[in-house]
């Protein structure tokens, strides 16, 4: 027997996502957002600080302080990714053209904004760049809110040929983050 969340098993929310390679080779499905979205992310963990001394001239206390806020980030960013995983059950997938057959998820963390797992994704980088305190990773962290910002777009095209009640049930929430240009845009923006 699989693991189970609340009545919806891993195997079931696993399902159905139709990765293929000819589906990337033509962009199906949006796979060229997951792609930058996926190499971004690992670019994101795996390249060191740089430069090595962009941040040396702070004091200990700062640099500290810097780490434990960047610590702090990066928690509760996988704390709203797995609340957002959770929340989406069945209609989980990695890429932007929606699943057939989902429901609008409206609970958890979709009740703050329109996009929390893209939102927990960016608090997860944002905290990887201040521990790292790197110059690097605060342009990959740019570069990754681009990225999620046009694959919730190319999303939400889906959204609302699938939900014609997208646009009703989902207009007064942020996009991603309210207060950031360019991180929250109107459904019609989308379309």
């Amino acid at each position: 027997m699989g693991v189970r969340t609340r009545g919806i098993g891993i195997k079931a929310a696993l399902s159905g996502w139709n990765l293929s390679w000819a589906g990337l080779w033509r962009n199906q499905q949006g796979e060229w957002w997951l792609l930058g979205q996926g190499v971004l992310i690992l670019a994101v963990i795996i390249l060191p600080g740089w430069p090595q001394s962009a941040l040396a001239d702070l004091n200990l206390i700062w640099r500290n302080c810097l780490m434990i806020s960047g610590g702090s980030l990066l928690t509760g960013g996988v704390v709203l990714a797995v609340a957002s995983f959770l929340a989406l059950g069945d209609n989980l997938s990695p890429l932007p053209e929606p699943k057939p057959g989902i429901q609008l998820v409206q609970s958890g963390p979709y009740r703050l904004c329109r996009h929390p797992l893209y939102l927990a994704v960016l608090i997860c980088a944002a905290g990887v760049m201040l521990m790292r305190q790197s110059p690097l990773h605060l342009a990959l962290l740019i570069a990754l809110a681009m990225t999620l910002r046009g694959k919730a777009k190319r999303e939400e095209q889906g959204l609302v040929r699938r939900h014609p009640d997208y646009r009703t049930l989902f207009s007064g929430k942020p996009a991603i983050l309210a207060w950031i240009p360019g991180l929250n845009w109107s459904i019609e923006d989308a379309s």
